[in-house]
C-alpha cells in the first residue's frame, strides 16, 4: 500500500487516497483515532462507475462512519475508474440494458456474464486490501463491510473470516449461484430493500434473503425506486455497526 495523497476534512477527518499495485482506493480514519485507541474498520462497497464519480457519496458515508468511530476504505473496481478498460463487462453491461430496455426478461445468462467474473476479481482485491490496512497501527478490528455490489458482499462474508457484520444493498441481481454462497453465510446482517426499485427482482430479493444463513438477521423495506433510500435507513445502518463492531 502507498499513500498518494493527504487531506484534513473540515470535520477532523483524515482522508488519505492510496494505491495497492495498480488499485486505487481511499482510507478515511476519524481525527480521534491512533496507534493506541486504532478504530475499527468498515469496507464501503460501491457500484462499478468509478471512485470518482461515487466520491460525493462514499466520502458522505464515510463522515458519517467516522463520527461514530469508525474508519472506513474503499477501493476502485475491476475495469471501473481509471483502471484498464474490461471489453467482456462492457458487453454485460450492454446486454443488460438492451434486455431491460426492451422489457424483456434479463437472463441467467446475462446476470452471470455481468456479475461473476467481477466477483472473481473483486473478491480477492477486497481481501489484499484488507491485509493492508489491517496492518496500519490506527486500524484496528473488528471489520465490516457495507453496501456496493451485493453479490461480493455474499462471496466477502461467506469467504472472509476477518469480516464480522455486514449491511448490504439488495439492489442488483444476483446470480444463481450466489444463492448457495448465501446459506453460508452466517455473520449478523442487515438487508436494505426499496420495494419500488424498478432495476431489481423484488421476489428473487426476497429469496436471496431466505437464503442467508446467518442466525441474526434483519431485512428493511421501503417504499421507493432505486436511489430513493431515506436517511434514517443510513442511522439504522450505523447503530447496526455499532452494536455489532464495538
Amino acid at each position: 500500500m502507498h499513500f498518494t495523497s493527504e487531506q484534513r476534512l473540515d470535520d477532523g477527518v483524515l482522508e488519505r487516497e492510496f494505491t495497492l499495485g495498480e488499485i486505487p482506493g481511499i482510507l478515511w480514519t476519524p481525527a480521534s483515532v491512533s496507534a493506541s485507541a486504532p478504530a475499527p474498520l468498515i469496507l464501503l462497497g460501491h457500484p462499478p462507475l468509478g471512485l470518482r464519480k461515487m466520491y460525493p457519496r462514499l466520502v458522505a458515508r464515510a463522515r458519517h462512519s467516522a463520527a461514530e468511530g469508525f474508519a472506513t476504505a474503499t477501493i476502485e473496481l475491476p475495469g471501473s475508474g481509471d483502471r484498464p478498460r474490461w471489453p467482456a463487462a462492457e458487453q454485460a453491461r450492454a446486454d443488460l440494458r438492451r434486455a431491460m430496455e426492451a422489457g424483456e426478461p434479463v437472463s441467467d445468462d446475462i446476470i452471470d456474464a455481468l456479475t461473476l467474473p467481477m466477483v472473481e476479481k473483486a473478491v480477492p482485491e477486497w481481501q489484499a486490501a484488507l491485509d493492508a490496512l489491517l496492518s496500519l497501527p490506527e486500524i484496528g478490528g473488528p471489520v465490516g463491510y457495507s453496501g456496493g455490489v451485493i453479490s461480493i458482499g455474499i462471496r466477502l462474508a461467506a469467504v472472509e473470516p476477518r469480516i464480522s457484520a455486514a449491511v448490504l444493498f439488495a439492489g442488483s441481481f444476483v446470480p444463481r449461484a450466489l444463492f448457495e454462497e448465501a446459506r453460508q453465510v452466517t455473520i449478523p446482517l442487515h438487508v436494505l430493500l426499496q420495494w419500488d426499485d424498478e432495476g431489481n427482482d423484488r421476489q428473487a430479493a426476497l429469496d436471496l434473503f431466505d437464503a442467508f444463513g446467518s442466525k441474526e438477521k434483519s431485512l428493511h423495506a421501503h417504499l421507493g425506486g432505486h436511489t430513493g433510500v431515506p436517511q434514517f435507513a443510513g442511522d439504522a445502518a450505523a447503530q447496526f455497526f455499532t452494536r455489532h463492531l464495538k
